[in-house]
């Protein structure tokens, strides 16, 4: 099975320290900073998962979420949304976007190697 990545993180020790996290675990991990550019990533890198920021520079995570959505190519990539922003409403537009789950930060190691095998798994 392939095990790349693509964190998408304007944040930089965050971005590394997820990359860390999920290398240590195994996977190939590629880090883009921001919302711009991340459909040619995806082409490039052929992630099996987008580990994704709300916040970003230049577009928000949600303009990228549907730009995900609306490519035949990437319309089931699945999609971890990881933000800062966790009011019900934020949550609610990045699900009726697409999202495959949201996690507010600060969240827990193991809460994001769980997600991500739930979301490969299933994805």
């Amino acid at each position: 099975m392939d095990r790349t990545v693509l964190i998408v993180e304007d944040e930089a020790n965050i971005a590394e320290a997820l990359g860390f996290l999920l290398q240590r675990e195994g996977w190939t991990v590629h880090i883009h900073p921001t919302g711009e550019g991340v459909l040619e990533m995806v082409e490039q890198v052929s992630p099996v998962l987008v580990v994704l920021d709300v916040m970003l520079p230049v577009r928000s995570g949600l303009d990228v979420l549907a730009d995900l959505r609306a490519n035949a190519a990437t319309a089931s990539l699945p999609v971890l949304m990881l933000t800062a922003r966790g009011q019900v409403r934020d949550r609610d537009q990045a699900e009726k976007a697409g999202v495959s789950r949201y996690m507010t930060k600060p969240f827990s190691n193991q809460e994001v190697i769980t997600a991500v095998r739930d979301l490969v798994a299933v994805g």
